[in-house]
């Protein structure tokens, strides 16, 4: 009875539109309280407990060193660089906004960070060369997916957690994929180009070309000292992330300038914003785990599959409609606490590891981001180009055909995928 009675205040508070962290600490308490022999302090421990972890330091390291790369305009000379290396081509200005999103994936661990800050500048500028808004807008928020599967990512560090999984191998597996999500929207942008004939610019100069990538190779430089660092066994993500901080401020600061010191209070009060969201709602989820695990859902469900979907490729099929759907209403950090204790007993009794399940969730929940109703990508990108969000996730929709393609790939053929991570670091995968 206090099972249904659980799922339906769930429910109800999601219809009326209570935030999800919200919603998941409301229910963990009613749930809790009315179990017999378990004290209500039960939820306030476990709240604390889910958020006891060294590892989980790094979110809002991750987060500090986004702002401070943001707020050093690191993103304006990225945008240049990108559109010196790939303005040329038909299209240019679309192909610069999918490769400056590669580049700020692996700083910035965040894809809202990457549709804010990249958006701001890239939309009016696509808009100015009659790439049309919905055009503008959905090669933004698709491309900026890429932010939570080319490390460093927040989701990544999360998940590393909850399942015990390697941090650093979960971040040299999401290498390739997010590459190949990036390479493939190239690929379909050029062949809209060919379509519109979009604009294309002039090619800089060999000279011209090399100074700007002389002033971009500091941060371009950022995930090599992040990955490099955790690969060799020099530093644990969360140290990683300090390096990051540290890294960010000096180039921000002291090299090119463009950071001042009263800028500081305002970036780390937002620091402490973003993270509070992500951390409350893994704490939350954490209470409501708590909850999950008296009913034996993880069991049950793990049982479930195991008769069910007794083979590796319709276990996958099932993992890939479950996060896309909860990707559709859920941010990435939640669906994971709740859910992954829920799957992964299943993955390990059929033989799929953690690095591979993780890499198959983080991308699915990448998609969630610019799926209508959270679709916060897709959102904040529509803000920008002031379009409705319906005509929006049209426009965005071939690209979410690039991002399923590769997730596909990444379920049935991991070994391709883990290729070149495998010749790297062979005894994490």
């Amino acid at each position: 009875m206090v099972g249904i009675m659980s799922i339906i205040i769930f429910l109800l508070l999601l219809i009326i539109g209570v935030p999800i962290s919200f919603v998941i600490g409301i229910v963990a308490y009613f749930g809790i309280v009315m179990l017999p022999d378990v004290p209500e302090i039960t939820v306030v421990q476990k709240m604390f407990s889910g958020l006891d972890s060294f590892i989980l330091l790094a979110v809002p390291l991750f987060i500090l060193a986004a702002n401070l790369m943001n707020h050093g305009k690191i993103s304006d000379k990225l945008i240049n660089f990108s559109i010196a290396m790939v303005g040329h081509i038909r299209g240019g200005l679309a192909h610069a906004n999918v490769v400056v999103s590669m580049f700020f994936a692996g700083i910035s661990g965040s894809s809202q960070a990457d549709t804010a800050g990249v958006g701001k500048v890239l939309i009016p500028s696509m808009v100015k060369e009659s790439y049309g808004k919905e055009t503008a807008l959905a090669v933004t928020a698709a491309s900026s997916t890429i932010g939570i599967i080319i490390p460093p990512s927040i989701p990544m560090v999360i998940y590393g957690s909850l399942a015990g999984a390697s941090v650093g191998a979960l971040f040299l597996a999401g290498f390739v994929p997010g590459i190949l999500i990036g390479l493939g929207m190239m690929v379909l942008i050029y062949i809209f180009s060919l379509k519109h004939n979009y604009h294309k610019h002039e090619r800089v100069t060999f000279v011209d070309f090399i100074k700007k990538f002389i002033t971009t190779i500091p941060p371009i430089l950022t995930p090599a000292i992040i990955i490099g660092g955790i690969v060799g066994g020099i530093v644990t993500p969360t140290e990683a992330a300090v390096l990051a901080c540290i890294y960010a401020f000096i180039l921000s600061k002291f090299v090119y300038r463009t950071l001042k010191w009263g800028e500081i209070p305002d970036i780390l009060i937002d620091t402490l914003k973003l993270s509070s969201i992500s951390l409350f709602a893994l704490a939350t989820a954490s209470a409501l785990g708590e909850l999950l695990s008296y009913y034996n859902v993880s069991q049950n469900v793990a049982q479930f599959f195991a008769n069910n979907l007794p083979y590796t490729p319709v276990f996958m099929l099932a993992v890939i409609a479950l996060f896309l759907f909860l990707g559709t209403f859920m941010d990435a950090i939640p669906a994971m606490i709740l859910f992954v204790p829920v799957v992964l007993p299943a993955a390990k009794q059929l033989g799929i590891s953690e690095i591979h399940l993780g890499l198959v969730i983080v991308v699915c929940l990448a998609m969630g981001l610019i799926t209508p109703p959270y679709g916060l990508c897709l959102l904040l990108a529509s803000s920008i180009a002031e379009v409705p969000v319906v005509r929006s996730f049209v426009a965005v929709l071939p690209y979410l055909g690039v991002i399923l393609l590769v997730l596909l790939l990444i379920a049935y053929f991991p070994h391709l995928i883990f290729a070149v991570p495998k010749m790297i670091k062979p005894g994490w995968f």
